[in-house]
């Protein structure tokens, strides 16, 4: 059986002996880093509401969009979501005068999202609730559409 043998040089020859790389290539942690970037990049736009609607059709024209502004969605079941946060049944007046604060400060746009297939009465008892707390301006999200209905 034979085994390697070191050779110690002495004087002036090579060592035989690797020293420890002191250096990390960090390119491909780099390329990785950016694909990741670019993959966040992609899929945030879509993750912009979370709250699964079937919206009904418009022939509206856009409004531009506020960097303060609540949305205020009704799914299907009738469920009511403030940012995508579910606010339980009951607790709605609540929450607004949470959101609101002061008394006669400025109130944001609030930005109706409801699914097609709920009772009108609810949205309509949303839209009184976001009144009573002194959201005045209230805008109706819809998809846009060619045909006249």
């Amino acid at each position: 059986m034979a085994m390697g043998v070191l050779k110690h040089s002495r004087g002036r020859g090579r060592s035989s002996r690797r020293a420890p790389m002191a250096e990390i290539n960090v390119t491909p942690f780099v390329d990785v880093m950016l694909v990741l970037l670019i993959i966040f990049m992609v899929t945030a736009p879509m993750m912009a509401s979370g709250v699964p609607i079937d919206l009904p059709d418009s022939r509206a024209e856009a409004l531009e969009q506020t960097p303060d502004q609540i949305t205020v969605s009704i799914d299907n079941e009738g469920f009511v979501y403030i940012d995508d946060v579910l606010i339980e049944p009951g607790t709605l007046p609540t929450a607004l005068e949470s959101i609101a604060g002061a008394p006669g400060a400025e109130r944001p746009l609030v930005t109706l999202r409801a699914d097609r297939a709920i009772d009108w009465g609810r949205a309509i008892a949303v839209m009184g609730e976001l009144n009573r707390a002194g959201f005045t301006a209230i805008s109706l999200v819809s998809n846009s559409s060619s045909e006249a209905p």
